[in-house]
């Protein structure tokens, strides 16, 4: 029988006879040198040479799902989470803790997160606890645009222009239909900030205004012979498009 030669994460951990969650974490904090192969694969050689024991000592302690790791948070704000109630951290806030790179992901599983305790622990003790989870805490569309005063095809636009983006989709199911689920966007309660009144110039293509053309400096409409403006049919100027200050009172 022909002897492995490259090991992944899955692998190793079931040669070191520890858990897989051990030795991410163990990866971690630099107590496992980082893959000798390209892939993030391990030779043999490399493996053979692990301290199995180290990995343990590394992470005594089970890892904890993402949900039990927003109990936990909830519970050191002073507010558990109580079950059939609005929870005061959720899964969500966890993940945007992970993308801050203030918790570690050990799950290697999109769909659910995994946490060593005691790190989930430091991150309880932080004194800006409440203002990370403010910070964090999921917005629908429609609460997004209260958040925002404004209405909500405004906040549609603000979205297709990439000012907001959404942390990421959540399915609802509503009442018993069968029809399936509907995905709804959430957004991050700190990224829901009022956006600038128009782009910035660079983005219209343009730099230093420069000086007036025929158009600008006759207002938006040409003029006639007989000094009246005559009525583009399908085009207006640059101020008009702009809100420049179009002299001749038309509007957009």
């Amino acid at each position: 029988m022909a002897r492995r030669t490259e090991y992944d994460e899955a692998q190793t951990a079931q040669r070191l006879k520890v858990p897989v969650t051990a030795f991410r974490w163990a990866r971690h904090t630099g107590t496992v040198p980082a893959p000798d192969l390209p892939a993030e694969r391990c030779s043999r050689a490399a493996v053979e040479a692990l301290d199995a024991g180290a990995v343990r000592a590394a992470m005594s302690e089970e890892a904890i799902p993402g949900g039990m790791a927003a109990d936990r948070i909830a519970a050191a704000l002073g507010t558990p989470n109580v079950s059939g109630e609005k929870p005061v951290a959720t899964s969500f806030v966890v993940r945007r803790l992970v993308a801050r790179g203030l918790l570690v992901d050990l799950s290697g599983n999109p769909s659910g997160t995994l946490h060593h305790p005691g790190q989930v622990a430091e991150v309880c003790a932080r004194e800006d606890l409440a203002e990370l989870v403010t910070a964090d805490t999921p917005l629908g569309p429609d609460q997004a645009t209260t958040r925002l005063g404004v209405r909500r095809v405004e906040f549609d636009w603000t979205v297709r222009l990439k000012w907001i983006r959404a942390a990421e989709w959540a399915k609802v199911w509503f009442g018993t239909s069968r029809a399936g689920a509907v995905e709804v966007p959430l957004y991050p309660h700190r990224r829901c900030r009022r956006p600038p009144r128009r782009p910035p110039r660079s983005r219209l293509g343009g730099t230093a205004p420069g000086p007036e053309g025929p158009m600008l400096a006759g207002g938006c409409h040409p003029q006639r012979g007989d000094g009246s403006r005559a009525m583009p049919r399908r085009s207006r100027s640059v101020a008009c498009l702009l809100g420049a200050g179009c002299s001749s009172g038309c509007s957009m």
